[in-house]
Order: structure tokens, then C-alpha cells, then sequence
């Protein structure tokens, strides 16, 4: 009876470590499978004044404590792509005149800028010869942005409120213009969605002579064929400000862009 009882307790101990192995085993395919979905987004360059990667009010020990809230707008671009943030696009010196320069745009295919403070002219060039190389640019200029920022105006943190129009726009056949006295909110069929996409005090965009740019959208974006590469432009950066409430089974306005720039 002892016996018994023995290999009975022996039995009771070891059937919670099998269970427990066979959960283990069953759940590291499942782990390794969503590492390797993680692995496998491709990059996505950013560079943006919104606050699109961290969120505008937290400060510096938040961020070095790795706890500031993930904005929602990085969550969802992060769903399809890997993001490598950027504040320059041109090449940086070495820290020694035999160090050699670091390229930024160096391995990416596509790069979104979205309401930037303003582009160097290096910049400019840098992004003229990255894009004709066969790059794909997502660039995003709002005449007025329409989001709420509680920062001051002059603060640095604060989102540019009116684009600045770089100009490799008119070097692609491009030129956007402001009507002031338009609707607040407007509603325009984009091109990636069969339902219209609402936008605040957006800008008009036109073309000039010898342009390979399409206009779309009633002037709200442009689509342009340059060198190798493609540039899709949006005059309105509503659906990055605006966390819009969308069918469960719809994606979100922001998604189906980003498919549509880079796909």
C-alpha cells in the first residue's frame, strides 16, 4: 500500500510538469511564428513633426525609462512596417575626418514624411536622388493642421502648423495651393478605398507642364512616376491626427494609405 501511494504522489508531482512541457512545446512554434512575422516587416523611414512615434507629452525620463505611452498611430503603422525614425535625410559626417559618412535613406525603400520642420536644400537633393533610384516616398503636407496640440506655439515639440513646401515638390511637377475660404471638412473619394475619407482645410494640388504626376482625390493628393521610384503626396494630414473610428472589419483610413504608397 505504501508502494502505492508513493508512485501515486510521484505521478500526482509529474503530470503538471508533462502539461506543463506539452503547453511549452505546443506554444514555441506559435512564439517563433509571430517573431519571425516581427522580423519580417519591412522598414519604413519617418520623419515627421507630429507627434506620430512618441507622444508629445511625455519627457525625457519617461523615454529613457522605456515607458511612454506607444501613440496609436505608431501602433497601427507598426502592424506593417518596421520604423527607423529620421531627422535628416542627407548624409552625417563622421565624428573624425576619417570616419566615413553615414547615409541615412542607406537600405530603405520606403520613407514617409509627414508634416516635416522644414527640408535642408542637402536634403532635397538627397530625397530627389533617393526617390529617382527607385525609393517610395509617402510625403504628407497640411496647409493647417487641424489636430489639437496643448505645447505653446514656439515650443519645439510642437507639430509645424502650416507645411512648408519643399522644393523638390516643383522639381517633380508639383505645386499646392491653400483656399482659405473652403468648408472646414470636406468629404473626397481617395483612390485605395471605396468609402470617401473626410478632410480638414486640406490643400489643392496641381500640376505643371512636362509632369508625369495624376492628380486625384479632387486635388487632395497626387500620384508621380519619378526616375525608378513613385511619390504619392497628400495635401491633408487629417488621418494622422484623427483617430478615426472605423468598421471592425474595415482597415483604417492610415493602413490602406500606407498600402497603397508602398505596395
Amino acid at each position: 500500500m505504501m508502494a502505492l501511494r508513493a508512485r501515486n504522489t510521484l505521478l500526482a508531482a509529474l503530470i503538471p510538469l508533462a502539461l506543463a512541457a506539452c503547453a511549452k512545446a505546443e506554444s514555441e512554434p506559435a512564439q517563433e511564428a509571430t517573431a519571425n512575422a516581427v522580423e519580417d516587416r519591412p522598414q519604413l523611414g519617418l520623419m515627421t513633426s507630429l507627434p506620430l512615434y512618441w507622444p508629445l507629452s511625455a519627457d525625457f525620463g519617461v523615454f529613457a525609462r522605456g515607458e511612454a505611452e506607444t501613440p496609436w498611430q505608431r501602433a497601427l503603422i507598426e502592424r506593417q512596417y518596421e520604423i527607423v525614425p529620421l531627422d535628416t535625410l542627407s548624409p552625417i559626417q563622421g565624428l573624425s575626418p576619417d570616419d566615413p559618412e553615414t547615409d541615412p535613406l542607406a537600405g530603405l525603400d520606403r520613407l514617409a514624411i509627414v508634416q516635416p520642420r522644414g527640408l535642408a536644400p542637402s536634403d532635397n537633393v538627397a530625397l530627389d536622388e533617393w526617390v529617382r533610384g527607385g525609393g517610395h516616398l509617402l510625403l504628407v503636407l497640411d496647409p493647417i493642421l487641424s489636430g489639437h496640440y496643448e505645447t505653446a506655439i514656439g515650443d519645439p515639440r510642437r507639430p509645424v502648423d502650416t507645411a512648408l513646401i519643399p522644393p523638390v515638390l516643383e522639381r517633380w511637377g508639383l505645386s499646392m495651393r491653400f483656399d482659405a475660404d473652403q468648408p472646414d471638412q470636406a468629404e473626397v473619394a481617395v483612390p485605395y478605398s471605396t468609402s470617401p475619407y473626410a478632410v480638414f482645410g486640406a490643400g489643392e494640388l496641381t500640376t505643371g507642364a512636362g509632369s508625369t504626376c495624376r492628380i486625384m482625390a479632387q486635388g487632395v493628393m497626387a500620384r508621380c512616376d519619378v526616375g525608378q521610384g513613385t511619390v504619392t503626396v497628400v495635401s491633408d494630414a487629417g488621418m494622422f491626427e484623427h483617430e478615426l473610428q472605423t468598421d471592425a472589419k474595415a482597415a483604417h483610413p492610415l493602413s490602406d494609405l500606407m498600402r497603397y504608397a508602398f505596395d
